[in-house]
């Protein structure tokens, strides 16, 4: 079991909302990444420690399954976890939660790519970057 899962919370906002009424599917790839990131710094792997290795994180693809709709002022919780490494890459996972019913509105994957970011090409991701992220010290 995973245990390694970071709670982003989010509230929905007037600018969140499409002509719909109902959040706007662009919205929820931007809450992946933030979600994304604040696990990253969380774990202790923010915007320096990335820049000192000269490498990063880039998107190679998004998955989402929307379920059921967001609204303006619901609140929302973005679980997320990495659910595997690769040599250089990983897939991470999602879920968007409305807390008042607890309903999962969408499921996601990402699937980053690791760069090195002076040669523009894939990098092998450090142990120490997997290591941070492992469940209970469990290999991921």
């Amino acid at each position: 079991m995973l245990t390694n899962i970071y709670h982003h919370k989010i509230e929905v906002v007037s600018d969140n909302i499409d002509l719909q009424g109902h959040v706007n599917n662009l919205v929820y790839l931007k809450w992946m990444q933030d979600a994304a990131v604040a696990h990253s710094v969380e774990k202790g792997w923010g915007q320096a420690q990335y820049d000192q290795l000269r490498c990063g994180w880039v998107v190679r693809s998004h998955q989402i399954e929307y379920r059921w709709p967001a609204f303006e002022n619901d609140s929302l919780e973005i679980v997320t976890w990495v659910e595997s490494f690769r040599r250089a890459s990983c897939v991470r996972k999602y879920e968007v939660h409305r807390l008042s019913d607890q309903k999962i509105l969408a499921i996601a994957e990402t699937h980053w790519a690791f760069l090195d970011l002076d040669k523009r090409i894939p990098a092998k991701v450090p142990q120490e970057i997997i290591l941070a992220f492992q469940a209970d010290g469990a290999p991921i």
